[in-house]
């Protein structure tokens, strides 16, 4: 943390000293404002060769940005696309030498004019005092205009690109979060929790400080206070079979040295900006890592994680006249789910449960996006970190939200040591899920066994709204 602040502390002194210099150069003429004022002052940053002006033209630059309204941000960022893509003539010319001469030199002159020049000022904007903080916020925001600006994508493709780069797994900073770490972090804790929500600080002290529960967060070290990503872990005798086992107020904590399971049960992605950058895979391996180096007698790793798709993939199937997932009877049965009251009524509770968890299993092993991956996205990333599906928890979380996505389904996945890397090249070279005997079996052997294609589009990735294990 030291080393840290003084880096930042230089590179404000530094940029400070820029300032000054910049304002007796009769390039900068003031350094102007507004969005053709912005532009300039981006050509400025790129031909810049001065460390110290540099990195004053990339803080004014920020700083102008942050100044900016909704449509005015759009509008920078579709300046970005349409005046600092590659150079045209640059990239032509190398084209033709390449198609002439094909030779190594030729190769990396075409890849240096293929570059978009925004590459190199998403760069140099970087060097700015809390430049990446910032520019995580500038992508935040180009998600949002993405959407319905489709012409963006190339510069989404660019800062993901980078950012990829600077987030890389070694750059981040693996740190345990208790009860005595600083307030301000532990209030971006309750910030950030996306799975089971945390309404207090009494709450969170119920996570953090019993010696039965684990919490680490990953940290990268120009964002020495604000998570990446963190994930909750409870150190227990047995695989739970529902949320209230870990979360309940009157449970009874065990010594960590007698717990033989580590359950996940949560994961929360913290920066919207950085969504699509993978760090929930490196952040459970390096906790199974840490948790067996302490904690010699663990030799179960599970997850208790909920299924944000399967309700309205129900939903679909119970409308579907033609549905390869559900018979009459099922249907039948699973119309008691428009009760809200149903889960109070012994003989609706026992029929939903008959039919709900062989469409669940259904689901899950056979239920695809159009383009041929698993449906939740819960499961793809447990499933491409190599773990198996192990166990399907009826009404194991009955709280509001995961009644409404999932009718209280949760699911554990384990990530049995021996096996994680040949799980993961099944189900990342050949789409196969690995599961458990006892979900398979729950198959209906009168129903076909092809795959089911989503009637509609594509289930989006998970969110920090969604991931959890």
């Amino acid at each position: 943390m030291t080393g840290t602040s003084f880096f930042s502390d230089m590179v404000q002194t530094i940029t400070e000293r820029g300032r000054k210099l910049l304002s007796f150069s009769p390039r900068a003429e003031r350094l102007p404002s507004g969005l053709t004022g912005l532009e300039r002052l981006c050509e400025m940053l790129l031909t810049s060769r001065g460390e110290a002006s540099g990195m004053a033209l990339a803080a004014e630059i920020l700083q102008q940005w942050s100044r900016l309204n909704d449509e005015q941000q759009r509008d920078f960022m579709l300046l970005l696309s349409g005046k600092f893509g590659p150079d045209a003539d640059k990239l032509d010319k190398a084209i033709d030498t390449y198609r002439t001469e094909r030779s190594a030199r030729a190769v990396l002159e075409l890849h240096e004019a293929a570059e978009p020049r925004r590459q190199e000022l998403i760069r140099r904007l970087n060097l700015a005092p809390n430049g990446i903080s910032t520019l995580v916020r500038m992508r935040e925001r180009l998600l949002e205009l993405k959407a319905e600006t489709p012409d963006l994508e190339a510069v989404d493709a660019d800062f993901a690109h980078l950012f990829a780069s600077w987030f890389n797994r070694g750059f981040l900073i693996l740190r345990p979060i208790d009860w005595s770490t600083p307030a301000q972090i532990l209030e971006k804790i309750i910030q950030y929790e996306a799975v089971h929500e945390i309404h207090d600080w009494d709450e969170l002290r119920r996570r953090l400080a019993p010696v039965d529960r684990r919490c680490f967060a990953f940290f990268h070290p120009q964002l020495p206070d604000d998570p990446l990503i963190f994930v909750e872990v409870a150190l227990t005798k047995t695989i739970p079979e529902t949320i209230s086992d870990v979360l309940g107020e009157k449970r009874a904590p065990i010594q960590a040295q007698d717990a033989r399971t580590a359950v996940f049960y949560s994961i929360s992605n913290c920066q919207v900006g950085l969504r699509g950058i993978s760090f929930g895979n490196f952040l459970i391996k390096q906790v199974v890592e840490d948790l067996r180096r302490d904690l010699p007698k663990l030799d179960t790793f599970v997850t208790l994680s909920p299924v944000p798709a399967f309700a309205s993939w129900l939903a679909r199937e119970r409308h579907n006249e033609k549905s390869d997932v559900l018979s009459i009877e099922d249907k039948t049965a699973l119309a008691a789910l428009d009760d809200e009251n149903w889960t109070d009524d012994a003989t609706k509770l026992a029929a939903v449960r008959a039919a709900m968890l062989p469409a669940a299993a259904s689901y899950f092993l056979q239920a695809r996006t159009p383009d041929g991956r698993a449906l939740d996205p819960v499961a793809r990333f447990h499933l491409g970190n190599g773990a198996r599906l192990e166990r399907l928890d009826f009404l194991a979380d009955r709280s509001a939200r995961a009644m409404r996505q999932a009718y209280g389904l949760m699911v554990n996945y384990l990530y049995k040591l021996d096996d994680i890397e040949t799980n993961h090249e099944a189900f990342a070279q050949r789409g196969e899920i690995v599961a458990a005997p006892a979900i398979r079996k729950l198959l209906r052997s009168d129903k076909p066994g092809r795959a089911v294609q989503a009637k509609v589009p594509e289930t989006k990735k998970a969110s920090s709204k969604e991931l959890s294990s």
